[in-house]
C-alpha cells in the first residue's frame, strides 16, 4: 500500500511523535510510506535522517504525490483541509483533539470528504459522533508508546510535569499543588529523560484528546496523577492504573501526598500502568488498528 502522511505541525509534539512511530511501525510491516511536512520542522528533520521520503507540505505538493498514491493520512486539522481540496484519491484523517468541529459551511464541506476518521479515543470518537460524523465512520486507533527505558521508583525524586505555557495544560494548578503539598517539580521538555527520576508524572490539563505523555510515565514504570477529563480516564483505566483527579489544586496535592507516603500504593500503580500500556497502548496495536481503518477506506 503506498500512502502520503501529512502533517503541518511546526513542534514535534505528541501528534507528532506519533506520526514518526507510525511511519516506522508501517514501514517494518512493508507498507511504502512517504510524508509532507513543514520545511525545516522537527518532524521533517527527523523523518528524513530516519531515512522516509520527505517533501514540503503544500496544495501542490499533496496533488503530485496523491496521483502515486493508494490513500492519504491527514495528521492534524490543516492536514485535513489540504487534502479535502488536493487529494487526488481516498483520505483519512486522524482526530487528537477533544473540543468539538467547527458548524461553518467550509468545516461542513470538509468533513464530508474524508473517507474515515480515526479518533485517539472513545472520547474523541464521542465527540466527532456529537459533532455530526456518524459512527460507521469513526474507527478508535489509541496511540502506541515504545520504550525500553525502565526507572527505579524513588518518593524522594522530584514530580515531573511538562513543561508548556499553554494555558489549557493547567502549569497554574500544578505549581500551586506542589507549593501545597512542599514537594520539588521539574517542569520537563524531555519527558524520555527527567522521567528516568521521577517519583510521579503530573498531568493536569483542561482538554485532552488522550494522554500519549502519561502513557509514555507508565511504560518507564512512572505512577501518573491526571486530570479527569477528556481520554485520560480512557489512559489511566478510569482511575485503576492511576489517580485520576479534578482540576483542584489542593485535590491534586493531596494525591501527591497520598503517592509519596504510601510506597506500597505507588507499587501497585506502577505495575498496574505497565499493564494497562501493553494491553492497549502499544505499536503493534496502533499498527493493527490503523492499517484495518485504512482497508475499511479503500473498500468504501
Amino acid at each position: 500500500m503506498r500512502i502520503v502522511h501529512v502533517d503541518t505541525g511546526r513542534e514535534l509534539r505528541g501528534g507528532q511523535r506519533q506520526v514518526l512511530l507510525l511511519l516506522q511501525s508501517l514501514r517494518a510491516a512493508g507498507e511504502d510510506c512517504t510524508l509532507l511536512a513543514r520545511a525545516g520542522s522537527p518532524l521533517f528533520q527527523t523523518a528524513g535522517k530516519a531515512g522516509f521520503p520527505v517533501y514540503p507540505v503544500g496544495l501542490q505538493s499533496l496533488r503530485k504525490h496523491s496521483e502515486k498514491a493508494d490513500l492519504i493520512h491527514a495528521h492534524d486539522a490543516r492536514a485535513h483541509t489540504q487534502a479535502a481540496i488536493a487529494a487526488r484519491v481516498p483520505f483519512v484523517v486522524s482526530r487528537r483533539v477533544a473540543f468539538p468541529l467547527k458548524r461553518g459551511l467550509l468545516s461542513q464541506w470538509k468533513y464530508r470528504q474524508a473517507k474515515r476518521y480515526l479518533a485517539v479515543s472513545q472520547f474523541v470518537a464521542a465527540e466527532l459522533g456529537r459533532s455530526g460524523i456518524t459512527q460507521d465512520k469513526i474507527d478508535v486507533v489509541y496511540d502506541g508508546v515504545e520504550t525500553n527505558i525502565q526507572t527505579e521508583w524513588c518518593a524522594q525524586n522530584p514530580a515531573v510535569a511538562l513543561a508548556s505555557r499553554d494555558p489549557a495544560k493547567g502549569r497554574d494548578l500544578v505549581e500551586e499543588a506542589a507549593r501545597i503539598a512542599g514537594i520539588r517539580i521539574s517542569f520537563s521538555d524531555d519527558l524520555s529523560r527527567d522521567l528516568t527520576a521521577a517519583s510521579v508524572f503530573i498531568y493536569i490539563t483542561r482538554s485532552e484528546g488522550l494522554g500519549s505523555a502519561a502513557l509514555l510515565a507508565m511504560a518507564m514504570g512512572v505512577p501518573v496523577i491526571a486530570s479527569d477529563v477528556g481520554g485520560l480516564p480512557e489512559v489511566l483505566g478510569y482511575g485503576d492504573a492511576g489517580f485520576l483527579t479534578p482540576n483542584d489544586a489542593s485535590k491534586i496535592a493531596a494525591a501527591i501526598k497520598l503517592l509519596r507516603d504510601d510506597s506500597a500504593l505507588a507499587q501497585t500503580l506502577i505495575e498496574r500502568g505497565k499493564i494497562r500500556v501493553a494491553e492497549h497502548f502499544t505499536a503493534q496495536r496502533m499498527l493493527d488498528h490503523t492499517l484495518a481503518s485504512y482497508r475499511r477506506a479503500l473498500a468504501v
